[in-house]
C-alpha cells in the first residue's frame, strides 16, 4: 500500500480504481493574420457559443448541485461580458494582427495572472475561472472539445487539474471522486466538489501507473491511497456509512428552527457575495443574511456603480428573502480587494492600510450614493446596514451622521424608506473590541468578523502561508475578546452576530453561544451542520440580551 497525503478539497471517503483523465491540449501558436476585423468578429461568434454553452452548463449544474454552484457559470457567463477582457482581446487582434486564439490566450495569461499574485484565497482563486473561460473560447475557435465522456465505469478520477466546466460536465453517476496536483480549496472546482458531497484531494503529483489501480480518497485528511489494504479498507467502508446516514440526517433539519435543547434561539443565517447567491441561502434553510459583502458589486464593475444600478441589487435581495433579516456590509475596498477605476496605491501592510470605512469616511460622495441605494431598497424588505474596520467612536458618529443627512435627504425627495433600518459595525479589530462597551451605546448589533480579528490580535497576516500553522482564530486571547464583545455588546442592548469561518466551526458552536451569541452567520452549504450541532445541545447563554 501507497499513501501520499494533499489537502482534502472536497470531504468524505471514495473507494475504487484510478483513471487518468488528460486533456486534449495544444498549444496555442501566433498566426498572422490579414483582415483583423473579420478575425475579431470570428472571436465574438466563439464568444455568444460559449456563452450559450455556459447557460447549458448552469442548467445542469443547477439540477445536480443546486443554485449555488449554478451561479459559478452565471458568473463565468458575466466574465465573458467584461469590457476590459473583451477589449483586451479585440485590441491585440487588430494591433498585432494575430488570431483570435492567441489573443484570447495571451489576454488569458494577463487576467489570470493578476488574480494569481492576489493575496486573497478567494480572488486568487479567480484566476482558474479566467483560464476556464478563455480555455472554453479557444476550443470553439479550433473545433475541438473536452473528452468528458470517457469515463465507462465509476471511477476515481486522477488529473493534474480540473476546471468547474468539466468536473459539471462528467457524468456523476461514474465519478466517486476525484485528485488533482494543482487546485486550492477556495476554487470553484473545490466548491462544486463539497456541495456535489464529491470526496477530493488536491496538491498530490499524479503518478500515470497508477491508472486502472484500487485506491482510497479520504477527503477529510487529504490523503490518496493506492494498493490499500483490507484493514484499511474496513475503516473506510465504516467512516462511508457514517457519512450517508449523516447526510439523510442533515436534510430532515430543514424548517427546524435553530433551538437549544434548553431552548435557546440561535439565528442561523448565510453570508453571500451577491444577488447570485440568495437561491443557495433558500436552498440551505437560512434564516436571513448575516453578511453580504457589497464590494463584490463594485469589482464586478467597470466603474462605480451608481445609485440606482446598488439600489436594484439591494431590493432583489431583500425581496427574495421575504422578510428575513438581510444583513448588508457597506463598501469594503482595498486590501486585496481592488477596483481598477479607483486605484489605491501599493501599500506595504494593505490588510491594515487604507480600506473600507475609511475610504468611505474620505470619500462621502461614494459612502452616500450607497447609504442612498440601501435606504431606498429598505423599502422592500427588512435592512440592516453593517460598517466595516471600525476602530473608533469618532467613526461610528460619522457613519451615523452620513445616514442622518441620507434620511433627511430622501425625506426631502418624498422617496420612501423604512424608518426600522437597524445600524450595525463590524468588530474585527481588537481596538473594536476593547472599547466594545462604549460602542454598543450608539449601534444596534454587532458583527464579528472573527478571520481578521484574528490576524489583528496574532499579528499574523492570514495570507501568509508560512504563518499559517500560527493562524489559529481558537487562540485564548481571540476568544476572550469575543467573549467581551458579546457581554460588552448585550450591556448596551445590542445584539451580537459572528460571521466569520469560526461561525462555521462546529468544535466551537457550544462555547459561542454559551458567551450568548444571537446569531451566527456561515456559507449556505454549512448551514445544516451547524443547525444539527446546535438543536443537540443543552446550554443556555451566559450573557443573555437585556431587555
Amino acid at each position: 500500500m501507497q499513501q501520499f497525503r494533499g489537502k482534502g478539497i472536497g470531504s468524505g471517503i471514495a473507494i475504487g480504481r484510478i483513471f487518468f483523465y488528460e486533456k486534449k491540449e495544444d498549444p496555442v501558436q501566433r498566426v498572422s493574420i490579414e483582415d483583423p476585423a473579420a478575425e475579431i468578429m470570428r472571436f465574438e461568434t466563439a464568444r455568444a457559443a460559449a456563452i450559450e454553452q455556459l447557460q447549458q452548463l448552469r442548467d445542469k449544474t443547477l439540477e445536480e448541485a443546486g443554485a449555488e454552484n449554478a451561479a459559478i457559470f452565471e458568473a463565468h457567463r458575466i466574465m465573458l461580458s467584461d469590457s476590459d477582457y473583451n477589449d483586451s482581446i479585440r485590441h491585440i487582434i487588430r494591433v498585432e494582427k494575430v488570431c483570435a486564439e492567441y489573443a484570447v490566450s495571451a489576454t488569458a495569461d494577463h487576467f489570470a495572472g493578476m488574480f494569481a499574485d492576489m493575496a486573497d484565497d478567494y480572488l486568487k482563486a479567480r484566476s482558474a475561472d479566467i483560464r476556464d473561460i478563455s480555455e472554453r473560447i479557444v476550443r470553439i475557435l479550433s473545433g475541438r472539445g473536452n473528452d468528458v465522456s470517457c469515463l465507462s465505469e465509476p471511477v476515481i478520477l486522477a488529473a493534474e487539474d480540473l476546471t468547474p466546466s468539466e468536473t459539471i460536465a462528467f457524468d456523476r453517476s461514474k465519478l466517486l471522486a476525484f485528485v488533482t496536483h494543482l487546485g486550492s480549496a477556495d476554487s470553484h472546482t473545490a466548491i462544486l466538489a463539497r456541495t456535489m458531497h464529491l470526496p477530493a484531494v488536491s496538491g498530490i503529483a499524479i503518478d500515470r501507473s497508477w491508472n486502472g489501480r484500487l485506491a482510497v480518497v479520504d477527503g477529510y485528511s487529504g490523503t490518496l491511497s493506492v494498493d490499500p489494504d483490507e484493514t484499511l479498507l474496513r475503516e473506510m467502508l465504516q467512516i462511508r456509512r457514517r457519512d450517508e446516514k449523516r447526510r439523510t440526517l442533515l436534510q430532515q433539519l430543514k424548517g427546524r428552527e435553530s433551538i437549544t435543547k434548553s431552548g435557546r434561539k440561535i439565528r442561523l443565517c448565510a453570508n453571500i457575495s451577491g444577488v447570485k447567491d440568495i437561491s443557495a441561502a433558500l436552498e440551505n434553510d437560512a434564516e436571513g443574511i448575516g453578511l453580504l459583502r457589497s464590494e463584490f458589486l463594485y469589482m464586478e464593475s467597470s466603474n462605480f456603480p451608481s445609485e440606482d444600478t446598488q439600489f436594484q441589487a439591494y431590493k432583489t435581495v431583500l425581496q427574495k428573502m421575504e422578510g428575513r433579516q438581510v444583513v448588508i456590509r457597506t463598501l469594503d475596498l482595498g486590501s486585496d480587494k481592488q477596483a481598477s477605476y479607483f486605484p489605491l496605491g501599493k501599500e506595504d501592510n494593505p490588510a491594515m492600510g487604507y480600506r473600507a470605512i475609511r475610504i468611505c469616511l474620505d470619500h462621502p460622495e461614494i459612502f452616500k450614493t450607497q447609504l442612498r441605494a440601501l435606504y431606498r431598497a429598505s423599502a422592500y424588505g427588512r435592512l440592516a446596514i453593517l460598517f466595516p474596520m471600525i476602530i473608533s467612536l469618532e467613526e461610528v458618529l460619522q457613519c451615523k451622521k452620513y445616514a442622518a443627512e441620507v434620511k433627511e435627504e430622501l425625506n426631502n425627495e418624498k422617496i420612501p424608506y423604512s424608518k426600522d433600518v437597524e445600524l450595525g459595525i463590524m468588530i474585527e479589530t481588537p481596538a473594536a473590541a476593547l472599547i466594545s462597551e462604549t460602542l454598543a451605546n450608539e449601534v444596534d448589533f454587532f458583527s464579528i468578523g472573527t478571520n481578521d480579528l484574528t490576524q489583528f490580535t496574532l499579528a499574523i497576516d492570514r495570507c501568509n502561508a508560512r504563518l499559517e500553522p500560527l493562524n489559529d482564530p481558537r487562540h485564548p486571547a481571540v476568544l476572550e475578546l469575543i467573549r467581551m464583545t458579546i457581554e460588552n455588546g448585550h450591556k448596551g442592548g445590542a445584539w451580537v452576530g459572528i460571521c466569520g469561518e469560526l461561525a462555521a466551526d462546529t468544535n466551537l458552536t457550544r462555547t459561542l453561544i454559551e458567551y450568548g451569541a444571537d446569531e451566527l452567520s456561515v456559507s449556505p452549504s454549512l448551514i445544516l451542520p451547524v443547525r444539527n450541532e446546535i438543536i443537540h445541545m443543552d446550554c443556555q447563554s451566559l450573557y443573555p440580551i437585556s431587555s
